[in-house]
């Protein structure tokens, strides 16, 4: 394997951390001992930069580039958004309507998603409508519970290096 650049990112499929690398867990390392990480990263990712800096902390989180693409938004190096669960508002539920049907003979060959009804000769059932339906029934209802907002993933084990090559601009 070739020796990494300080900072780099992989990702492995084993639980631990390889000599020279660290977990990417978030956590503060002491600057002295770390000095070309530091560098590289400042505090970035935490740490008050006198004493400490933070590694980035992907546990849970999808690696975003940072930056803008043409038409997206604009994401800053070390920053963190998004959320696991959503709440969708009548605003974000697209307008749309669910049919209903009944019958007001109880001869229908199909009664599935019909209404009770009675034979024609003992018609309770008027094919005027007498009453309003209530708005609860027919009106617009997200349920106002949250539902899971990520795509399938998989968890793996990501690290950065602590030593290596420190790269160059080029």
């Amino acid at each position: 394997m070739t020796e990494p650049y300080i900072g780099e990112l992989r990702c492995f499929g084993f639980n631990f951390a390889p000599s020279g690398w660290a977990q990417c867990n978030g956590q503060q390392l002491p600057i002295q001992q770390n000095t070309a990480l530091f560098s590289l990263l400042g505090t970035t990712y935490g740490g008050d930069g006198r004493t400490t800096f933070g590694l980035p902390d992907l546990r849970g989180r999808t690696a975003l580039g940072s930056g803008q693409a043409p038409g997206l938004s604009s994401y800053a190096q070390g920053e963190t958004g998004g959320v696991e669960n959503v709440t969708l508002t009548a605003q974000q539920v697209a307008p749309h309507t669910h049919p209903v049907s009944g019958a007001t003979d109880a001869t229908a060959k199909n009664p599935q998603n019909s209404l009770p009804g009675f034979t024609a000769s003992e018609s309770s059932y008027s094919a005027t409508a007498s009453v309003t339906m209530s708005a609860a029934m027919i009106g617009p209802n997200t349920g106002g519970q949250p539902h899971e907002n990520r795509s399938p993933f998989l968890a793996l084990n990501w690290c950065i290096a602590l030593t290596g090559v420190f790269p160059s601009r080029s």
